[in-house]
């Protein structure tokens, strides 16, 4: 018997927010890798390894906010633990290689489309890991033609975001990236979703085992979420990150500036001279004006 699959079972509570974690996750992971970008000086390594475990993160969670949302009416769902943890490992180490590529190797057509390629294969594996976790009391069948189209979707998607990450280094203009980031990886989970369908077993036939959606997935999403928001406070705190490159070096030259020059304690350029030439007293110390 065919099941009825209903990918919203809350309406639009469940894709809203898994397209607002998905934003998130993209605008911090982007944010992380401009941060390398703006100052020589900074830890790449560890900047980079944040930026990969915020887009990993937010991919996600997304991907199982939205499948709280997942039913099929003719049975109950249950996710192997096991899976659902190496769907998410899988996530932020692929990412990794894909930042870490473009982070050291420079943004090439070359590097940008390997680095691409490798991030965008990573996030369809961790969306079909995360369905391979799910356990119900039928056989899921999917469509090769949505699933080849979610794949390519990953795939452009995790381009365009390696592009935006060394391209764009404006705080809007990031913000921008991460929202159509975020369309574009819900996307692909949608159509990802699209391709399934589920040929239910008799009542008394099939078993599975695991724990259900609202038992496993709630405290399971809880550390990726603190994760974000925890990385997001790191965000906010970066003054290179929050005044840009522009507005930052603009204001270190505002101070240097401010800073008083030792020419600029004379009246003229006589003091000055007398000054220079005056032996090494403490009667010379002050300009030569101030004994007149």
């Amino acid at each position: 018997m065919e099941g009825t699959v209903d990918g919203f079972r809350y309406g639009a509570v469940t894709p809203v927010a898994a397209y607002l974690m998905a934003c998130l996750g993209g605008a911090l992971g982007l944010r992380c890798i401009v941060r390398t970008l703006l100052s020589n000086q900074s830890w790449k390594a560890g900047w980079l390894a944040l930026g990969a475990a915020s887009i990993g993160c937010g991919i996600w969670t997304m991907h199982f906010i939205a499948m709280i949302g997942f039913q099929v009416v003719e049975t109950r769902i249950r996710y192997d633990t096991g899976l659902t943890v190496l769907s998410l490992a899988v996530a932020i180490v692929v990412v990794g290689i894909g930042v870490f590529i473009v982070g050291y190797r420079g943004a090439s057509t070359l590097n940008l489309s390997f680095a691409g390629v490798i991030t965008g294969l990573g996030v369809a594996a961790m969306h079909y890991l995360g369905m391979a976790a799910l356990h119900l009391n039928g056989t899921i069948r999917y469509d090769a033609t949505a699933v080849a189209l979610s794949v390519v979707i990953a795939i452009v998607a995790a381009t365009a975001a390696l592009w935006a990450a060394v391209t764009i280094r404006g705080f809007m203009t990031s913000l921008g990236a991460s929202l159509i980031m975020g369309v574009a990886v819900t996307g692909m989970h949608y159509t990802g979703m699209s391709a399934v369908s589920v040929h239910v077993h008799s009542r008394t036939g099939g078993s599975w085992a695991g724990d259900s959606p609202t038992s496993l997935l709630l405290p399971m999403l809880l550390g990726p979420v603190i994760f974000l928001l925890l990385a997001g406070v790191v965000v906010m705190f970066d003054p290179l990150l929050v005044l840009g490159d522009g507005d930052w070096n603009r204001s270190s030259a505002s101070t240097e500036s401010n800073t008083p020059q030792p020419d600029s304690l004379f009246e003229n350029e006589e003091d000055r001279v007398v000054h220079a030439r005056a032996p090494q007293d403490p009667q010379w110390a002050a300009p030569h004006s101030s004994q007149r």
